[in-house]
């Protein structure tokens, strides 16, 4: 065998001795993966790959998850579960001690009920906000106008921003002396103290959340308008139909799958906000603003009596409620793939 040329140009040159040490490291690589594969045989390789993967997720999910439902039959305030005695299920029992569900101030624990009540009003109001603005967004990005790549990516931006920052440019905007005050007093009105109104606390709480994340399901939704054949509107504009009867009869009807998705997706979203909410109200004026995921981190963790029992009582309900909604949402996902 006749020895390689050597190189000519100068980038061969250079790279020449890159190349040599490339595959001398792939080579060192390769010798240990081989003897593996010959004690373990090539169709057991799949799992040695999946292994450490396998082993992260049970350390820092599964452990977890198990050891937090054995703190929710548990009571007392030690920290570990060898000195803390088995209560059987009064924890739950004690979230579910209510006169009246609707009524947070009848419970036992009105501020779990407070927070469920809040999650219920902002996950309501987010959910169907935020899909009726990312399907008014998706059909207006699905159009031909000029700058529609710009616009695109503008939309998407938030989506990819820390839920921190993105409270915490919005806090330093609707803050007492924030931007947003200094324009309204600038046109010669009066300051409004949006974190002190309950009303308005709740408002832009769900505003920034729509905010942050909306860029993700319009793409969803564009993703869906595109995949609708165009030959559809041709014959509907052939035949004169009207833009509002062809988005209802042939638009919504074609991208229902993907506004199912959405709309689960949102819901699972909702129900396990903390970050945003947490940084730019504190669950404040007063509990105006708590949500469920906040009440378990405060009573884990921020109030004087730490009740990692309670806690764990709550997680667990939440977390049955967030396994319920996916189960949901992998039976619509299963659903659309048939009829495609």
């Amino acid at each position: 065998m006749s020895a390689p040329p050597p190189p000519s140009t100068l980038g061969e040159r250079v790279s020449a001795p890159f190349a040599t040490l490339w595959g001398l490291i792939m080579r060192g690589l390769d010798a240990p993966m081989r003897w593996v594969q010959g004690r373990i045989g090539a169709r057991r390789m799949p799992y040695l790959f999946l292994a450490p993967n396998a082993l992260f997720f049970g350390l820092f999910v599964f452990l977890p998850l198990i050891i937090n439902i054995a703190y929710s039959f548990t009571g007392g305030s030690a920290l570990y579960l060898s000195d803390r005695p088995y209560v059987g299920a009064s924890q739950y029992g004690h979230l579910f001690d209510c006169g009246n569900y609707l009524d947070p101030g009848s419970c036992r624990e009105d501020h779990f009920w407070r927070g469920v009540q809040n999650t219920g009003t902002f996950v309501a109001l987010q959910v169907v906000f935020m899909v009726g603005f990312s399907l008014l967004t998706a059909v207006v990005l699905n159009m031909d106008i000029r700058g529609r790549g710009f616009f695109r990516a503008v939309y998407f931006f938030p989506v990819l921003l820390s839920p921190v920052v993105v409270a915490l440019i919005w806090k330093w905007i609707l803050q007492r002396e924030g931007l947003l005050n200094a324009v309204l007093t600038g046109l010669g009105g009066q300051k409004i103290l949006f974190f002190v109104e309950p009303g308005w606390a709740m408002f832009w709480a769900v505003f920034v959340s729509i905010w942050a994340h909306m860029g993700f399901y319009t793409l969803i939704l564009l993703a869906g308008l595109q995949a609708i054949p165009t030959d559809i509107y041709e014959a509907a504009e052939m035949d004169g139909t009207k833009r509002s009867r062809v988005f209802a009869r042939i638009t919504l009807p074609l991208l229902w799958p993907n506004l199912i998705v959405v709309i689960v997706l949102a819901l699972i979203k909702g129900v396990q906000t903390f970050d945003e909410v947490f940084v730019l109200t504190g669950g404040g004026p007063g509990s105006a603003t708590l949500l469920v995921v906040q009440y378990i981190y405060e009573t884990a963790f921020s109030n004087q009596v730490q009740n990692f029992g309670l806690a764990g009582a709550a997680s667990v309900i939440l977390g049955l409620v967030l396994f319920t909604l996916t189960l949901v949402q992998l039976w619509v996902s299963r659903k659309k793939d048939a009829s495609a």
